[in-house]
C-alpha cells in the first residue's frame, strides 16, 4: 500500500457515494489507513457489500439519498451527534448523464444538480454547522470531472454541474477557513466504474477507442483517484484548500 497504515488514525470519515465506483474506493483505502469510515449511500444492500471490504473495526452505514439542501445538511448533523465530529467527509454521489441538449428535459437537469451541486452544498452547510467537523482542523472533498473544464457533445449538463462543483469549492474555502475546514475537489477524467461503462456502452468501437486515446494514460482505475482523495483529506493535505485536482491519466494536457 501506498500510505502509511495510519496516515488517518483516528479520524471519522464520512463517504457517500460509497456503494460503488471511486466512493467504494475511498471508504476502502480510508479505512486500510486506519479511519473509522460512515458509509453512505442510497442503497444499504450495496452498502454492506462495501462494508465487507473494508479493514479494521467501528465502521457504519446510513443510507442517504443526497438530493435535498436541506435534507442532507440535518441528516449529516445527526450523524454527527451520534459518531461525534467528523474529520473529513468524501462526497462522491453524483449521477452520469449523456444526453443531447436538444433532447434535455427538466426532470434531467434537476436529477444531474441535485445529487452533485445539492449533496455538496448540503455537506457544506452541515459542515459550518456547530459541532459537526473537527475544530482542529478537517477536510471536505468534492468529485469533480474534467468535463467541467472540457467540452463534449452530450454532456453539456454534466458539465455545467462540475463545474458548478469547482466554484463552489473556491468560495467554501474562503468561508470556512476560520472553521479550520479545508475544501478541495477532484476532477477525474474516465475511470473504469460502472457508470462509465454505462455511459460509454453505446459508443461504437471506434469512437471509445478515441475516447481511451486522449487520456495519454489509458482510462483510470477508481483507485488511481481514491489516492489522491485520500492525500486530500489527511494532515498531509493541511495547506491545501480551494484546489481542484486533475486526476485525467493527461487528458487535459
Amino acid at each position: 500500500m501506498t500510505f502509511a497504515p495510519d496516515a488517518l488514525k483516528e479520524k471519522t470519515v464520512l463517504v457517500t457515494g460509497a456503494s460503488s465506483g471511486i466512493g467504494r474506493a475511498v471508504a476502502v483505502l480510508a479505512s486500510q489507513c486506519g479511519a473509522r469510515v460512515v458509509l453512505s449511500g442510497r442503497s444499504e444492500q450495496r452498502l454492506e457489500e462495501t462494508s465487507r471490504l473494508l479493514a479494521g473495526e467501528g465502521h457504519s452505514i446510513h443510507p442517504l439519498s443526497i438530493m435535498n439542501v436541506d435534507a442532507t445538511a440535518d441528516a449529516i448533523r445527526m450523524l454527527a451527534q451520534t459518531l461525534g465530529p467528523l474529520d473529513g467527509i468524501f462526497h462522491g454521489a453524483g449521477v452520469g448523464v449523456v444526453r443531447p441538449i436538444r433532447m434535455t428535459k427538466q426532470a434531467n437537469v434537476e436529477e444531474v444538480f441535485a445529487g452533485a451541486v445539492n449533496g455538496a452544498i448540503g455537506v457544506a452547510k452541515a459542515a459550518a454547522s456547530k459541532n459537526v467537523m473537527n475544530t482542529q482542523g478537517s477536510s471536505l472533498v468534492f468529485m469533480s470531472s474534467v468535463a467541467g473544464q472540457r467540452g463534449q457533445v452530450g454532456m453539456s449538463v454534466y458539465s455545467a454541474s462540475k463545474g458548478a462543483i469547482d466554484s463552489l469549492v473556491r468560495g467554501l474555502a474562503c468561508e470556512l477557513a476560520p472553521l479550520a475546514i479545508r475544501v478541495n475537489s477532484v476532477a477525474a477524467g474516465a475511470v473504469e466504474t460502472e457508470m462509465h461503462q454505462r455511459l460509454t456502452q453505446a459508443l461504437p468501437a471506434e469512437s471509445l477507442d478515441n475516447y481511451r486515446q486522449r487520456h495519454p494514460l489509458g482510462f483510470g482505475k477508481p483507485e488511481d483517484v481514491a489516492g489522491v482523495a485520500l492525500f486530500l483529506l489527511s494532515d498531509a493535505a493541511r495547506w491545501i484548500t480551494g484546489a481542484t485536482w486533475s486526476v485525467d491519466g493527461g487528458y487535459l494536457a
